[in-house]
């Protein structure tokens, strides 16, 4: 595998950020890249391992050792090609994934893994510059048409696996642009809106039709598609936002993050934003719900100006290091402080937020309790916290089940998702199909990528008999 001492000899060297002075002034990414020569050398760190135990942290199971090694080599188009077979957006992966492959890295239980997130990320990235990436429109087509609902990560994979495979593809997709959260829910600073627009136009070119402002359900009949299609593929995510039903909930200033985020990202598309404006500017901010949500809540609070953002989870403070005998190949359970938090959020853990306070209708306040392991109040531990905006961002219950799923009238698995499993992702209804977070429940884009790409391959194999999409 390349360089067979590099992980002895090479220590770990990642992308670095902007300074937080330059980038909070804008909502541009702000990662430095590393050059050829450290992204060959990192590459280098990859261990003639084995079992490559990355493989299976990787829900795409992409063939890491195999890149790695080609990288090391300078052989960038067929990492390329590689990095492709299994993977259709590894720049949103590259950008947004949390890497559980690098937790699962063999060299992580002695050292620091291998940077197998930011080499994805120089791949993919060289390739839209030298222009390796073009459209793959399928040399013969097979005369079956094909809905699929939902244009994000599950969506969008799905829709150009199934057609390469040689179907008619029409992607409908309720807002203005493709990439459901992609475009709508991860602020510009961490991924921008052309990597997304550049996958659409390759898409576009090998045959995909997308319709948006195209809500299935609400604006736009079920039937139109349903009839006159081979099959369906249902990929909305998972929508209906975890609520935090208190005293004081319905006072002014208290929004869900979904309601909050894709605003700000319409702004910057120059989309029209015609519902009341949601902005942090010159308040105090509490967002509430310590994962990925929140901090970007943290990060688009912060560049729209406010004057504090303070962010509350009600698990307790993590460990800073995992004990890695103990965790390794699993993802562990440890402090993370991403980029958004170092921009200068102030954090607390293991608060339970009792009641929201008010004056004339508007949020003020926040009656807060410390709480045990358990999630029960400590007495004695009571405390407030100033708040002219507080934003909820405690996570995704299951898919919205008012319009698209009653209509088509589909059974739910106990958490309310619709329910179908990881072979054939049929639902009760045999012609229409699940996959991504209205499947399994709110997860990760490269888990939504997994799933749009198998559901392709069971779609595939349910029309034509047998399928050579891979799974």
């Amino acid at each position: 595998m390349g360089k067979v001492t590099g992980f002895m000899e090479i220590d770990r060297q990642d992308r670095r950020y902007k300074p937080a002075s330059d980038r909070i002034r804008h909502f541009k990414e702000f990662m430095i890249p590393l050059s050829e020569e450290a992204t060959r050398n990192q590459a280098a760190r990859c261990m003639n391992c084995g079992v490559p135990y990355c493989h299976t942290g990787c829900p795409v199971n992409n063939q890491i050792p195999d890149w790695n090694d080609l990288v090391y080599r300078g052989d960038w188009r067929d990492a390329l090609y590689n990095l492709h077979s299994t993977n259709n957006f590894p720049e949103f992966t590259g950008r947004v994934c949390p890497a559980p492959c690098e937790a699962s890295c063999v060299l992580n239980l002695i050292e620091t893994p291998v940077m197998i997130k930011s080499i994805e990320c120089a791949i993919v990235d060289r390739g839209w510059e030298e222009g390796w990436i073009v459209p793959e429109p399928p040399a013969h087509k097979t005369g079956k048409r094909i809905s699929v609902i939902g244009s994000g990560p599950a969506g969008m994979a799905a829709a150009q696996q199934l057609a390469r495979a040689g179907h008619e593809v029409h992607l409908f997709e309720k807002y203005a642009r493709a990439g459901g959260l992609l475009t709508y829910g991860i602020p510009d600073f961490k991924m921008e809106k052309r990597h997304v627009a550049r996958r659409v136009t390759q898409m576009e070119a090998e045959g995909v039709v997308f319709h948006y402002g195209a809500h299935v359900g609400v604006n736009f009949p079920v039937e139109r598609v349903t009839e006159g299609f081979d099959a369906v593929v249902l990929t909305g995510g998972a929508e209906a936002s975890r609520d935090l039903p208190i005293p004081g909930r319905e006072l002014a200033g208290i929004h869900f993050a979904m309601d909050y985020l894709p605003q700000q990202n319409r702004r910057i598309a120059g989309e029209a934003v015609n519902e009341a404006p949601i902005s942090a500017a010159r308040k105090h901010v509490v967002v509430i719900g310590g994962g990925d949500t929140g901090s970007d809540c943290i990060g688009t609070a912060i560049r729209q100006g406010a004057l504090s953002v303070t962010n509350f989870e009600i698990m307790g403070k993590p460990p800073e290091k995992e004990d890695k005998l103990m965790t390794w190949p699993n993802w562990p359970l440890k402090l993370r402080t991403s980029s958004s938090h170092e921009e200068g959020a102030e954090r607390d853990f293991a608060v339970m937020t009792q009641q929201f306070t008010g004056q004339h209708g508007q949020v003020q306040k926040l009656e807060c309790v410390r709480c045990d392991d358990k999630f029960k109040p400590v007495p004695g531990t009571e405390f407030a916290v100033k708040a002219d905006l507080v934003l909820l961002a405690m996570g995704f219950v299951h898919p919205v089940h008012e319009g698209l799923i009653k209509t088509l009238g589909l059974d739910l698995d106990p958490r309310g998702n619709v329910k179908a499993d990881t072979n054939k992702y049929q639902t009760s209804n045999p012609k229409i199909f699940a996959a991504g977070d209205m499947r399994r429940g709110q997860s990760l884009v490269v888990w939504a990528i997994r799933e749009g790409r198998q559901a392709a391959h069971a779609v595939d194999a349910y029309l034509m008999g047998s399928t050579n999409l891979p799974r």
